[in-house]
């Protein structure tokens, strides 16, 4: 459970607004002019990120290879897609059903798991600071699922969620030359949101996720059903992603972009609306143990300038909880000046 490390403040329920039918004027708090300051880029290759095979990963001749190919994707893309994970199909398709589910039932079954204050877990939205602040359309149930001990038992469905990414953490360690990174992350602290994006005939006006790169380790998201909506931020504009079947996006969150002392890159990246269809999605994000401290690692370091400083993990927390969702600023106060 994640207790005394703040929470967010509490919001009408996005998917009642949109459901209430009288739309004909966006509620001002929810209308974002600055959407359309950068061009959307649907020229990119066609939303091609790098493809990471796993099974390569674990092969005795072709690991190498693929783990030249991992490096490469985090340093370049910060983004890249997972295929052949291992993960069964049937598995995937009961979790997209039991989250499709979660979010069909009636509002007042969904409040039963609603966020508590001074929380971050639970039914509602985060990062929400201030009452002036702008809102994101779309709702989200955040929980905390590794360590075990960290479970709120009380907002747990019956089949809770889980991803490994061990494999991943410790190609990354190997590509990087410090396998102490895959360590770090052993036994490290994981949590799961559920999004849901209503439809909105407004769609050019709101954002379903305002832009931001994740302060977290690293982040695996899973696309619920067809309607595509993320977006990353490249060549000054916005590349919208199209999930290949059965993978997972992977991306580098800011903790790993401080560990490799700035190696590897997080991106920032949002959610676009569909005027006439929902959207929904599931993004487990991994931590390492609450024991790290949240800095570069000094065996990366050699005669490399520091970039960032040093701080305890739950310093780190408290400073996500208390910032608002708005591009890289949490790496941006986590910078050494100069």
């Amino acid at each position: 459970m994640l207790k005394n490390i703040g929470g967010s403040l509490p919001v009408g329920n996005v998917q009642w607004l949109a459901a209430s039918g009288d739309l004909s004027e966006l509620p001002e708090r929810y209308v974002r002019p600055e959407i359309n300051a950068e061009p959307v880029l649907d020229h990119e290759e066609d939303g091609k990120i790098p493809v990471i095979d796993l099974s390569m990963l674990l092969h005795v001749h072709h690991s190498d290879e693929e783990m030249m190919k991992l490096g490469l994707a985090c340093q370049e893309w910060g983004f890249f897609q997972l295929i052949n994970h291992g993960v069964p199909e049937e598995v995937i398709e009961r979790m997209k059903y039991e989250i499709q589910g979660f979010f069909q039932l009636p509002l007042e079954e969904k409040k039963v798991y609603a966020q508590q204050p001074g929380s971050i877990e639970g039914y509602g939205q985060v990062f929400v600071v201030s009452e002036e602040q702008k809102l994101d359309w779309g709702d989200m149930y955040f929980l905390a699922t590794q360590p075990l001990f960290a479970r709120n038992m009380e907002l747990w469905p019956s089949n809770p969620l889980a991803f490994i990414t061990g494999i991943l953490m410790k190609s990354m360690a190997k590509s990087l030359g410090v396998e102490i990174l895959a360590d770090m992350f052993r036994d490290g602290l994981q949590s799961v949101r559920m999004n849901y994006y209503p439809p909105c005939p407004h769609a050019s006006k709101v954002l379903g996720l305002s832009p931001h790169s994740d302060a977290v380790g690293l982040t695996l998201l899973l696309q619920v059903n067809q309607i595509q909506g993320l977006q990353i931020k490249k060549n000054g504009g916005w590349m919208p992603i199209k999930p290949l079947p059965g993978a997972f996006i992977v991306n580098i969150g800011d903790i790993l972009e401080i560990l490799s002392n700035g190696k590897y890159k997080s991106i920032e990246h949002r959610a676009v609306i569909n005027p006439k269809n929902e959207r929904m999605s599931i993004a487990a994000f991994h931590n390492p143990r609450f024991d790290v401290p949240i800095g570069p690692i000094p065996e990366l370091m050699g005669e490399s300038e520091e970039l960032y400083k040093t701080i305890c993990s739950l310093d780190y927390m408290k400073l996500i909880t208390s910032s608002k969702l708005e591009g890289k600023n949490i790496l941006d106060q986590m910078k050494l000046k100069k």
